[in-house]
């Protein structure tokens, strides 16, 4: 159990109901914290296999021996339990989308078809548990899934219910600010592991307009009328340079990415 700086003797309580090895931490540090910390610990105990399981008491303990049989039956490394989102009253239409928006983002970078990757009911093997790392201050689930399908490790879904909500969540604060934050990860998410489409990307939406810019400068010019154009030319110059500056960015990214997974599976 990972107390995150709580001030209601979570850690007090959590031991008076059975809990052996509780980890405390002076300050709040975040999910993402929590989740790495969780893991190192339990490896560090000599976990052959590791349930992770969110605080707000969302998903159903007697769903455990589900999640990790896959893992035992030696069939896969990781198993995400798949929540029935559309069915769950708590969560409100948009948050709905954005949790549709998410697992999507994974599926296309990771190659995997996790449906609900922002789950946070999951078990994995020891062996995913020492190849995965986490980057993010915000939350690990993403990531983590991206990581996986991109180091091979085999990931497995098994449906869940889910309890009825207790408490608001706690992650963030409003949903504007869940909004930015999921945002920032899928950002985040595309330009560290799919770099070279990201900046790619973003290089052509600047290289192309002045692509177009100068081609009017080239009409006007062959027609004569160039010289009350100079501020298209200018501005033409500014984005194509631009656009392969980040294009040049991209490709040098992708090839940093390419010798970190040499790294990691290393």
């Amino acid at each position: 159990m990972i107390d995150d700086g709580s001030t209601d003797n979570t850690a007090e309580v959590a031991r008076q109901h059975g809990a052996d090895h509780v980890v405390r931490f002076k300050s709040n540090r975040g999910l993402a914290a929590a989740f790495s910390i969780g893991l190192e610990s339990s490896l560090e105990r000599g976990a052959d296999v590791i349930v992770h399981t969110d605080a707000d008491n969302q998903y159903k303990g007697e769903c455990i021996p589900d999640i990790v049989q896959p893992i035992l039956a030696g069939r896969v490394d990781i198993v995400v339990g798949t929540r029935p989102i559309e069915a769950i009253a708590e969560f409100s239409w948009l948050k709905k989308k954005l949790q549709r928006l998410g697992s999507w983002v994974v599926r296309q970078v990771s190659g995997t078809d996790i449906r609900d990757a922002t789950s946070g009911f999951r078990a994995y093997s020891r062996t995913a548990a020492m190849r995965l790392s986490v980057v993010s201050d915000f939350t690990y689930t993403l990531e983590t899934l991206i990581q996986a399908g991109r180091t091979n490790l085999a990931i497995a879904q098994v449906p869940i219910q889910t309890n009825l909500q207790t408490r608001a969540s706690r992650l963030f604060s409003s949903t504007p600010a869940y909004i930015w934050q999921s945002a920032k990860t899928i950002l985040r998410i595309y330009a560290l592991y799919r770099p070279l489409r990201f900046f790619a990307t973003i290089g052509l939406l600047l290289f192309l307009p002045g692509l177009v810019l100068g081609g009017r400068f080239v009409y006007y010019y062959m027609t004569g009328q160039g010289g009350g154009h100079i501020q298209s030319l200018i501005l033409a110059a500014v984005l194509m340079l631009l656009g392969l500056q980040i294009g040049i960015f991209g490709l040098l990214a992708d090839l940093i990415a390419a010798n970190r997974k040499l790294i990691q599976e290393n």
